[in-house]
């Protein structure tokens, strides 16, 4: 990773080497919001060693802090503080070339319009779906979603997955979380790109999909809200017609592993 600091190696605990500022950028990454405790334990920290770490990092502009928003009854006493990667530390992790691909699609903004970026994302996304179709054609959803959460990491997306927050009587299904996304300062500016890979997993999934935050959009993480209807269809089908895209949220959540719980 480039301005961070190399990692020296796999985090180990407290009598192996502490880990680099640069181990603790790629947690916040690959974790979504975390706080303090959260990453000196996963780390095998002390909290006066995570706290210089967090510093370090929040000094250089590549983490900042928000307040995790809680959900239901609260108990006493201040908000958590959770620590977010930034753009400029997201970048840090980014491959090159992103200037000259918003380039390129302006380019064929302006000669051919709009909707060849659409067709362009779909056909870039086909790609992906005949690879991930195997892996995501069997089990529960459940399993499926995990499968595709899996191969989405394979490919750098640093993915995870598990059952969707029950808010209110709305609830249920399963979430997936992308806490890293290659092509993240590309899809800011033409987020034809999100809606492409929104409609491709829902097609993969077979069943309706909701798009609730991106990473370019400028939320911490991507989530997508898988929607249990039953059995879901085999990938391949007609079924996620019902794929829908809806604004996105800032909502953050601490202790989550990245998943709004």
């Amino acid at each position: 990773m480039k301005n961070i600091g190399a990692a020296e190696g796999p985090a180990r605990g407290p009598a192996g080497p502490a880990p680099t500022r640069g181990q603790v950028a790629r947690l916040i990454l690959e974790r979504g919001p975390s706080t303090a405790a959260t990453l000196g334990g996963r780390l095998g920290l002390t909290p006066a060693a995570i706290r210089r770490h967090l510093d370090n990092l929040l000094a250089e502009g590549l983490i900042e802090t928000r307040t995790a928003r809680t959900y239901g009854n609260r108990g006493r006493g201040r908000p958590a503080k959770v620590f977010v990667i930034t753009d400029a530390g997201r970048s840090a992790f980014e491959h090159a070339y992103d200037g000259l691909a918003t380039s390129a699609l302006r380019f064929l903004a302006e000669t051919a319009g709009p909707e060849a970026i659409a067709e362009f994302a779909r056909r870039q996304l086909s790609d992906l779906e005949r690879r991930y179709a195997p892996a995501v054609s069997r089990g529960d959803l459940a399993s499926r979603v995990q499968a595709l959460a899996e191969a989405l990491s394979a490919d750098g997306y640093a993915a995870s997955a598990g059952p969707a927050p029950a808010i209110g009587r709305a609830g249920g299904g399963e979430q997936l979380c992308q806490h890293h996304c290659p092509v993240a300062h590309v899809a800011a500016e033409f987020p034809q790109l999100c809606e492409a890979e929104t409609e491709a997993f829902g097609r993969l999934l077979g069943t309706p999909v909701q798009r609730l935050a991106t990473i370019a959009h400028g939320d911490g993480i991507c989530t997508t809200h898988v929607t249990c209807v039953g059995k879901a269809v085999p990938a391949g089908t007609t079924a996620a017609a019902g794929t829908v895209v809806i604004p996105v949220t800032n909502e953050i959540t601490a202790e989550s592993g990245g998943l709004l719980t």
